[in-house]
């Protein structure tokens, strides 16, 4: 054990589909409108996958810009933890599949399910984990291929979803900088508001599932908007008071990219005014747990972020699944 080691993000990076999916484009395949969509989820387009290619290749391209910047190669990482619901098999994990293409051959490798919540629980574990000694230098990506479990003729469902990929390398901490609180919760009472129905033991695939479209995201969008307000802003104070903050003390928070009424309904409890909540939900659409870490490596890129701000992520997703990390830059 190593007594009051703390943990540092050294670089981020994300990746991002070259194909863009506008909110004219869904005019075309379902009764839709750019305004009716804009108005309800602020979204005006998303980034699709290219047919052939796979969730790992967005992870690997994250993965390949945050360790340039980390200034660390593939060999240095002892462990890589990928948060994602739609993995490219069922097994083996996207994280070894990762591990392979980026020539990671000393790290060990596994993925979280915890929907859009996964990278704040891989940031968790990987925090403890470096806290701890057993690791020195931990790959954490979130990612999701969405589109591939999206009902294109759904359209309550099918406007709110992209895919896209970012990652965070972490290390032991030499200064301030460091991951402060980690907060992570769930209540398994509520999945079945947000779920995909078939393809596991469950429900193993057959021709009545596939007839049925149970292979598609399934959710209760007012059910799930209630608890995701109340969750994260519950998440936020925690992550706060345990570290002995307050909202005011905050320079950005980035918030799960859902919907942009979660994102004000966030806000506004935590009083904070606009300048200091990052938004990015317009570009990319609900990504699941690969929307905060395109937003953080967005916001350190585009000079949002600097040393020594305090930077809060909050996420909230299906399981339910939700948690906080305050961060000092």
């Amino acid at each position: 054990m190593c007594e009051n080691r703390s943990a540092v993000i050294l670089g981020t990076g994300r990746g991002i589909p070259e194909k863009v999916l506008t909110n004219f484009d869904l005019e075309k395949i379902v009764d839709t409108s750019d305004q009716w969509i804009k108005e309800r989820s602020g979204i005006e387009r998303r980034h699709i996958l290219e047919d052939g290619k796979a969730n790992s290749d967005l992870c690997s391209e994250a993965a390949t810009k945050a360790l340039k910047e980390a200034g660390l190669t593939a060999e240095d990482l002892d462990m890589i933890i990928v948060g994602t619901i739609t993995p490219d098999y069922l097994f083996p994990s996207t994280a070894s599949q990762v591990q392979a293409k980026i020539g990671a051959v000393n790290a060990a490798a596994c993925d979280i399910s915890a929907a859009c919540s996964g990278f704040i629980y891989g940031l968790t574990v990987a925090n403890s984990m470096i806290q701890s000694g057993v690791v020195n230098h931990v790959l954490v990506i979130g990612a999701e291929v969405l589109s591939r479990i999206t009902d294109w003729e759904d359209r309550g469902t099918c406007v709110l979803f992209g895919d896209g990929a970012g990652a965070a390398v972490l290390g032991p901490a030499d200064d301030d900088s460091a991951i402060i609180s980690s907060y992570i919760k769930s209540d398994g009472r509520l999945g079945d508001l947000l779920i995909l129905p078939a393809g596991g033991s469950a429900n193993p695939a057959t021709r009545e599932t596939v007839d049925n479209r149970m292979h598609y995201i399934k959710m209760q969008g007012r059910e799930v908007f209630k608890h995701a307000v109340r969750a994260m802003k519950d998440a936020a104070v925690h992550s706060l008071e345990s570290a002995g903050f307050t909202s005011d003390d905050l320079n950005l928070l980035i918030t799960h990219q859902a919907n942009i009424r979660i994102i004000d309904a966030i806000a506004s409890r935590l009083k904070l005014p606009d300048d200091k909540v990052y938004v990015n939900i317009q570009e990319y659409g609900n990504t699941s747990a690969a929307s905060i870490p395109i937003a953080f490596d967005e916001a350190r890129r585009n000079g949002r972020l600097k040393k020594g701000d305090l930077c809060l992520l909050v996420a909230f997703g299906g399981g339910f699944t939700w948690g906080a990390t305050l961060i000092r830059m």
